[in-house]
């Protein structure tokens, strides 16, 4: 009976090594280097967020994606960017206010549609949206099995479209745009040119987020093909741009508004396209994410390490002190006993016997004894030692220090050369070794 269970568990080691193989296979460089840096802060037993949690360091798992927020008026484009982006239809697009509440797009094995709490377990950062009122009812996560363009390193979220007016939410639409901006990577801000492009909820929450990360916000004139002829677009822009202008918070050097708009293989157009920065905005984000998951995880390793070093060393400063004081300790008692003993001595000699013993030598005899236990006490007053670590408990600090110097610090580098030789060629790399 346990051989059966015993070579079951084996062949169910043996199909889950060689899924795991398999998705090996199939995953890009930036993906393995990504999974690589999730595995070395998750990983049970010496993971840095466990290894963390014995110096009192917390820390999080680095993200495997960007986070893209899409903001605009109701029928701007943003769900059409999307289902282009990934080429497939997850979001449902028209005219009409189709998105009514918060939608993630997000990669993964198999195409499945997520509710509010399941999207929470999905996305622990997100956990915080549940203390706004109805957001929750209105949060969903769209998985889809796309690997087109950079999507598997982006999670996208499709916002409720803007209006101004009587249009009323069943939540605090503004606080949760504002919060999900403070999460987000990127936050892409359409424009439509035949809708209400001038939304004053769209300004005021992009006024707001560009106060606090203007490098994250992107403006764009989303559906530039309709906008009519080459010179109706460009007062489409710059009334856009005059009206943005009046912001304080919006006025800035260097405004630029790309056009943008979905490709189509049959209708002809004159309109300039810029989808592409799109495209190239998105991955400058997720090469300048790797590159940081990389640097945290040489800090995190470097600090964790050192933290390691300064519970070795503060124990050795803590066994010391315990020497010190067990040393004084000892001498104290050696002290307390040895006058009483050479007063006992020197008295026994003197007495012939019993019937002689004088009172007032007695009287002596208490006063050193009282004044030993005086010396004794004081002498375990002073054993008071701290609690040092036991020698398996150090050699555990030696193990965790040598995993991260040997281990943790190997893969980082090694995770470095396979992100650079994408790019660089091998000498390069090796000439800058030297």
């Amino acid at each position: 009976m346990a051989a059966a269970k015993s070579r079951r568990a084996n062949k169910q080691q043996q199909q889950r090594a060689a899924a795991n193989t398999a998705e090996s296979i199939s995953m890009t460089t930036n993906e393995k280097i990504l999974k690589e840096c999730h595995d070395l802060y998750v990983t049970e037993k010496n993971g840095l967020i466990a290894l963390g949690k014995e110096v009192d360091y917390p820390l999080v798992p680095p993200r495997k994606k960007i986070t893209v927020l899409l903001i605009g008026n109701h029928s701007a484009g943003k769900s059409s960017f999307i289902n282009w982006y990934i080429e497939e239809h997850v979001q449902k697009t028209a005219v009409a206010i189709e998105t009514q509440g918060f939608s993630i797009v997000t990669s993964g094995k198999k195409r499945e549609s997520l509710t509010g709490n399941a999207t929470l377990h999905l996305f622990p950062q997100f956990r915080e949206l549940s203390e706004i009122n109805g957001v929750v009812d209105y949060l969903s996560t769209e998985v889809a099995t796309s690997k087109q363009k950079r999507f598997p390193f982006v999670t996208f979220i499709d916002t409720p479209g803007l209006v101004d007016g009587d249009m009323k939410y069943p939540f605090d639409v503004e606080k949760t745009l504002i919060w999900l901006g403070e999460m987000a990577d990127l936050v892409f801000v359409f424009f439509d040119p035949l809708g209400q492009a001038l939304c004053r909820r769209t300004l005021d929450i992009v006024e707001c987020l560009n106060a606090k990360h203007p490098e994250r916000i992107k403006f764009y004139l989303s559906k530039a093909d309709t906008a009519g002829t080459q010179g109706d677009r460009q007062r489409v822009l710059m009334q856009i741009t005059q009206e943005l202008c009046k912001r304080q918070g919006l006025n800035r050097a260097g405004f630029d508004m790309p056009t943008i708009f979905i490709p189509s293989l049959t209708e002809k157009t004159t309109c300039d396209n810029h989808i592409d920065e799109v495209c190239e905005t998105i991955t400058k984000t997720i090469d300048r994410n790797i590159q940081n998951t990389l640097n945290t995880l040489e800090k995190d390793a470097a600090t964790i390490s050192s933290l390691f070093h300064d519970k070795l060393n503060k124990d050795k400063e803590t066994n010391q002190l315990n020497m010190k004081a067990r040393c004084r300790s000892f001498i104290v008692w050696f002290f307390a006993l040895l006058f009483p003993a050479i007063y006992a001595y020197y008295a026994a000699k003197n007495w012939d016997s019993v019937d002689k013993i004088n009172m007032s030598d007695l009287y002596y005899l208490l006063g050193f004894s009282l004044i030993s236990l005086i010396i004794f006490v004081i002498g375990c007053k002073m054993y008071r030692i701290k609690r040092a670590m036991s020698k398996k408990e150090r050699a555990r600090v030696q193990e965790i220090i040598a995993y991260i110097d040997n281990t943790v610090k190997t893969k980082k580098s090694s995770s470095y050369q396979d992100y650079l030789s994408q790019s660089v060629s091998g000498i390069d790399m090796l000439n800058e070794k030297y």
